[in-house]
């Protein structure tokens, strides 16, 4: 239930390591809910999110198993591109340079989020994914605002990640290549 109005009823699928899980349909549908859901923002009124067969209960230990890039761009204007990815640099995780470097933003990273177009916010937000351990990543409209060449970096940084065994699931309206995924029709 979103707002008092019943949303996804019935949905039920699973994604194997190296997997991926495209969700479409129109606006209103849930594709958002059903990522908020995925990643433990939202509790489901019915139903079970497992990871492993092991259900979603312990929100610290199922965090650890999820990257989750919302379809807004959060970041801190007043920090640096390099700064904004800071948080995410975790122990053995790989650096933020490689992180910069993957999403094409090298040559940006000591200029303050303030200043950057729509899509190199969207490249900034997607170069954490690469400072990330997680084996799951969950991506809202992860394709807004990207020219030709930065969908081609996104899409090699999804096979590599899926190459090494993670899974993909992300919310799209645009056309959006993602080699051998599934597709989850949501109507609404």
């Amino acid at each position: 239930m979103r707002a008092e109005r019943l949303v996804l009823v019935g949905v039920g699928g699973a994604v194997a390591r190296g997997g991926a899980l495209l969700l479409r349909g129109a606006n209103g549908t849930g594709k958002s809910t059903l990522l908020r859901i995925l990643a433990g923002l939202l509790r489901a009124d019915e139903g079970r999110v497992a990871w492993d067969g092991e259900e979603l209960d312990d929100l610290p230990t199922w965090s650890r198993h999820v990257a989750y890039v919302g379809h807004l761009d959060a970041l801190k204007p007043g920090l640096t591109v390099a700064e904004n990815l800071l948080p995410w640099a975790r122990s053995g995780s790989r650096g933020i340079e490689a992180a910069l470097a993957t999403m094409g933003l090298e040559a940006l990273a000591a200029i303050p989020a303030r200043f950057l177009s729509a899509g190199q916010r969207r490249r900034a937000v997607l170069a954490r994914l690469v400072l990330s351990t997680a084996p799951l990543w969950l991506l809202d409209e992860p394709t807004n605002a990207l020219d030709t060449a930065s969908l081609g970096r996104l899409e090699a940084m999804l096979a590599a990640h899926r190459e090494a065994g993670g899974a993909v699931v992300a919310a799209t309206h645009q056309d959006f290549v993602l080699p051998g995924a599934a597709t989850l029709e949501l109507t609404g």
